[in-house]
């Protein structure tokens, strides 16, 4: 794995020293460049936790993929460049205000002045790191801060038009990948898992976000949103053209 290539993947060739502002930077360039999305799930083709085949994927392949893959490599990458950073896992909570599995997201905690959440696997939420204090931040998506239960655990929190939501759980213990195995594997295959049903492309634009569900294009910006239906061939030029992404077969 090249830690160099992987920078340009995403064009960040420029943000190799630590700091709070190329952390930032790296995160939201991150997201920007490389797709949070299902489709490997849909399609049944399996996803293991081996950062090399990540690597080929997310940097040779030129794809995205879900928490497991983007934070698992990010993490990795964070570590290449000299930040203190290790992941953890968080449970989260779907909007309907149901928690899902337990401990079946992973995220990644950056210790700098202070420690900070750093996610790049998580959708639609936060393009920059979020501190632990209780300091709130506010981006295109909605402001964000992290509240601490007094147990050990933290929940992220948004608030966005008003309403306000915890979206994950988590504590500070450090995890290593495999420790998401199980996860890993329920997201793949369950029912209940929120990726099983419809294709999903998603990433963080300079303005806003663009996002593909089934056959649903969302496109968020300035706080505008607009939706549009596509047709097969129009779902195929939308990966393609959008997010990067050409499937053989893909529909």
């Amino acid at each position: 794995m090249d830690h160099i290539n992987y920078l340009k993947r995403f064009q960040a060739s420029d943000l190799t020293e630590p700091s709070f502002e190329h952390l930032a930077e790296l995160q939201f360039r991150h997201m920007q460049h490389i797709p949070f999305e299902n489709l490997d799930v849909i399609r049944r083709v399996p996803i293991y936790l081996n950062l090399s085949t990540i690597y080929e994927k997310l940097v040779t392949a030129r794809r995205g993929g879900y928490c497991y893959e983007l934070n698992g490599l990010f993490h990795w990458l964070l570590n290449e460049l000299g930040y203190d950073a290790h992941l953890l896992s968080a449970t989260v909570c779907r909007p309907n205000g149901q928690w899902a599995k337990a401990d079946t997201h992973a995220a990644i905690l950056v210790q700098m002045e202070q420690p900070y959440l750093v996610d790049v696997g998580f959708g639609d939420a936060t393009i920059q790191p979020i501190p632990l204090d209780g300091t709130e931040r506010t981006d295109s998506s909605g402001t964000y801060w992290i509240e601490s239960r007094g147990d050990g655990f933290f929940d992220l929190i948004r608030r966005r038009n008003g309403a306000q939501r915890t979206l994950y759980r988590f504590n500070r213990e450090s995890k290593s990948l495999v420790d998401f195995h199980e996860g890993c594997v329920f997201n793949q295959v369950s029912k209940e898992s929120t990726f099983t049903h419809a294709d999903l492309a998603t990433r963080a634009t300079e303005s806003g976000r663009i996002t593909l569900s089934d056959r649903e294009l969302k496109v968020k910006e300035n706080g505008n949103e607009t939706k549009i239906v596509l047709t097969t061939e129009e779902k195929k030029n939308v990966l393609a053209e959008t997010f990067g992404i050409v499937l053989d077969g893909a529909d």
